[in-house]
């Protein structure tokens, strides 16, 4: 069911021409009829009312219950800054943030990662973008695991795509589960985009190329 939030969520992702449709190819190589590019969020008010929907999210799933949160250079930054900042205005949950570099620094302090120093027992939250094929993913769970004993009990992203990852029948974020035991936890997922769009009265041939994609390359059940 596609709740009001949902739809207002989806409504301001392409207001701020985030959630885009056409032709795009993404990072795991499938041809697309959508797209979601954090990186056009620009502006303080897109950026505070994204975060709002990010700190909703973390409230309802696991409160202040986690240590320490993580943005995966480089769209994870802002995303990981301003929604902790949301969290303490809006929830009075006051958590630190951290986020990496993607090149190691060899002067001043040194490292790769930037903020909070997460130490060992910590329960680290990801904040992310999207999942499509989880390649990301198994490249920032070395980057943290390997700066502490830390767990990672969730992830939060903008859109679940639902997409199947590297094993047939199940999808990156299945993976990313059964893999690395991490909850994945989307404000939206494809099915409710897919939904919006039948609602709001979309081209036939736009639906129906999202159908065909979801056909191909989604597990929605």
């Amino acid at each position: 069911m596609l709740s009001e939030s949902k739809k207002q969520f989806i409504e301001f992702m392409i207001e701020s021409d985030v959630l885009r449709f056409g032709d795009f190819v993404t990072k795991s190589g499938r041809n697309t009829p959508y797209f979601v590019n954090t990186g056009n969020y620009r502006t303080g008010k897109q950026i505070a009312a994204l975060s709002k929907f990010y700190a909703a999210l973390i409230k309802e799933k696991c409160g202040d219950d986690f240590d320490c949160m993580f943005g995966p250079a480089y769209k994870g930054i802002p995303l990981a800054a301003s929604t902790a900042a949301t969290l303490y205005n809006e929830y009075g949950i006051d958590k630190p943030y951290f986020f990496n570099r993607k090149e190691e620094k060899d002067h001043g302090e040194g490292g790769s990662l930037v903020g909070y120093k997460p130490k060992d027992g910590d329960r680290v939250i990801i904040i992310e973008d999207v999942i499509t094929a989880g390649t990301a993913i198994r490249e920032t769970i070395p980057i943290l695991t390997g700066a502490a004993k830390v767990t990672v009990p969730h992830m939060f992203i903008s859109v679940n795509r639902c997409e199947v990852g590297q094993t047939p029948g199940k999808t990156a974020i299945m993976e990313v589960m059964e893999d690395f035991g991490i909850n994945v936890h989307a404000i939206v997922t494809v099915r409710d985009i897919h939904e919006y769009l039948k609602q709001s009265g979309a081209d036939a041939s736009m639906l129906e190329r999202m159908e065909q994609y979801m056909d191909k390359y989604c597990v929605t059940v």
